[in-house]
């Protein structure tokens, strides 16, 4: 029996510049391969993310790399005909309404189309928007949505537009990547956040780090992600810039915690934990988050993670937060990702539902 084929056309596989969905991407992917999938990642070649490579071409998938031009989607599309499963992710950054189309136009009649959304909140919104958006017709015309959070809200949210079947896939846990490490001084801290300066997380950000470290000014605040430079904020706190992937162990393993912080539209749908508190959980980082419904499904707060509901919330933590209580807590989030939480799981929940859709 031959091997299953994927084509992937997503953001990047090897790169994490402006691109926070590359480890869920290389999660889901590594462990597609492990179960006998061959997957071919199309991604393009734009935003400077091929010159801020973090992997090089990993031994578990192929990566293409196409020009960010109309001719070059339409030979990557070419060459993916035929195959077994076509993804198409939301967020690519360039040509994302051709390639919404041409996936479904110019799949083989045995091939699952599959819209793989990192980012519904941000593409309901835009629906609502906007009636005469063309993906309005699109989307029915997919065998199944996908999404990496959302829960009950989203899924509602997807089959009220036409999708045939909506399920999230939630982030999970890579330990092969993601684990603890030795501290490294250029990561010390109070607490430490990682996360790109985005319009719909700035504000949340603001709230959250940027007045809890106002608070307390004695403490030490470091701030890793792109986009902060020129950033008016306190001055204890201390910005890195981008951190490579290769890094995120040792930036989640030397501060005493670690915040996440969602997106403003994540946070109103809830049940979407970021990739980060997995990562961050996988490394026994003692894990501050936002408040946000659904945490408790992933996450036991009190036990295995600090729910903050505001800035000052963060700051009573980190006050309070002694060495031994963090430790304790990572500890326990560690231990219930491994169970719970890995991509290998998550893997098994989508081959049960590819397998359903390809004898629906």
């Amino acid at each position: 029996m031959s091997r299953p084929r994927i084509a992937f056309f997503g953001s990047s596989l090897v790169s994490a510049y402006w691109n926070g969905a590359a480890t869920y991407y290389r999660g889901i992917v590594r462990a597609l391969h492990e179960r006998g999938y061959v997957v071919t990642f199309y991604e393009p070649d734009a935003y400077e993310r091929q010159q801020h490579r973090d992997i090089p071409n990993p031994d578990w998938a192929r990566v293409v790399v196409y020009e960010a031009n109309e001719a070059a989607v339409w030979r990557a599309i070419d060459e993916a005909r035929g195959v077994d499963i076509v993804v198409k992710t939301s967020g690519v950054g360039v040509f994302d309404e051709l390639l919404e189309a041409a996936v479904l136009a110019s799949k083989a009649p045995h091939t699952l189309a599959v819209f793989w959304d990192v980012d519904a909140p941000a593409t309901l919104d835009r629906l609502q928007q906007n009636p005469s958006d063309p993906f309005h017709a699109l989307i029915p015309r997919y065998d199944l949505v996908l999404t990496y959070g959302g829960g009950e809200p989203v899924v509602e949210a997807y089959t009220a537009v036409g999708a045939r079947a909506c399920v999230p896939i939630y982030n999970a846990l890579d330990a092969s990547t993601h684990h603890a490490v030795p501290a490294d001084s250029r990561f010390a801290a109070d607490l430490g956040f990682l996360g790109n300066r985005l319009p719909d997380r700035e504000q949340r950000v603001e709230a959250f780090f940027l007045a809890a470290a106002e608070r307390l000014p004695l403490k030490r605040f470091l701030l890793g992600g792109n986009g902060w430079e020129g950033k008016p904020m306190p001055p204890n706190i201390r910005y890195v810039g981008h951190v490579y992937t290769g890094d995120h162990n040792a930036f989640n393993c030397t501060p005493r915690a670690v915040l996440n912080i969602s997106r403003e539209s994540m946070a109103r749908y809830g049940f979407s934990p970021a990739t980060r508190v997995f990562e961050a959980a996988g490394a026994a980082a003692c894990l501050i988050t936002d408040a946000w419904e659904g945490i408790e499904l992933f996450l036991e707060p009190g036990r295995e993670v600090l729910v903050a509901e505001d800035g000052d919330a963060v700051a009573a933590h980190v006050a309070e937060l002694d060495a031994q209580t963090a430790r304790r807590i990572g500890a326990a989030a560690q231990r219930r990702v491994l169970a719970d939480h890995t991509y290998a799981r998550r893997v098994l929940q989508l081959e049960t539902l590819l397998g359903e859709r390809a004898v629906a």
